[in-house]
């Protein structure tokens, strides 16, 4: 699945990861152990363990936005707390989601017919994609820099199998 040209540099950056993927066995992919560096969350060497966070974190930081201080954003839920504070989705936006033994954090895109939010997010699956989600596991949204413009809270309806995401360890 691919999307047009947001102009929001951090999506666009996050779309042009799509299909990476997690090396399976004593490899790890270079690019995830960048985004732990990125984060401050060093400490980090593989691509095993849930590495949402530092996706969300390397995209903002290679688009010169902030991130959570001190290696905070490999916890997803702590991105519950970094940016503006939303009340609704809005295209670009972190989606921030409960899960058993955890969290995840990925960026909205859009819904689709079945009133799930479609996301942007690295570990889902082990790789990075568009999957949908149920809206009952959304614990917050927040916008990485200023207010976003009033047109992004209209999401796009993207087409969906309505299989909501369960794998994102």
């Amino acid at each position: 699945m691919t999307l047009p040209k947001t102009g929001l540099s951090w999506l666009d950056r996050a779309v042009s990861y799509i299909g990476l993927r997690e090396i399976k066995g004593s490899q790890h992919h270079p690019k995830i152990l960048q985004w732990w560096k990125d984060i401050g969350a060093s400490w980090y060497q593989d691509d095993e363990t849930p590495w949402c966070g530092a996706f969300v974190g390397g995209v903002l930081k290679e688009s010169g936005l902030s991130v959570p201080a001190k290696g905070q954003g490999a916890s997803a839920k702590a991105w519950n707390s970094h940016g503006v504070k939303l009340d609704r989705p809005a295209v670009g936006c972190l989606v921030i989601f409960s899960r058993s033994g955890g969290g995840h954090v990925g960026f909205v895109v859009g819904k689709d017919k079945f009133g799930n939010l479609m996301v942007l997010g690295g570990n889902q699956g082990d790789a990075v994609n568009i999957k949908p989600f149920a809206m009952n596991r959304v614990v917050g949204y927040r916008w990485p820099s200023t207010w976003p413009a009033e047109h992004r809270f209209d999401l796009p309806v993207m087409n969906s199998d309505g299989r909501v995401s369960t794998n994102e360890a």
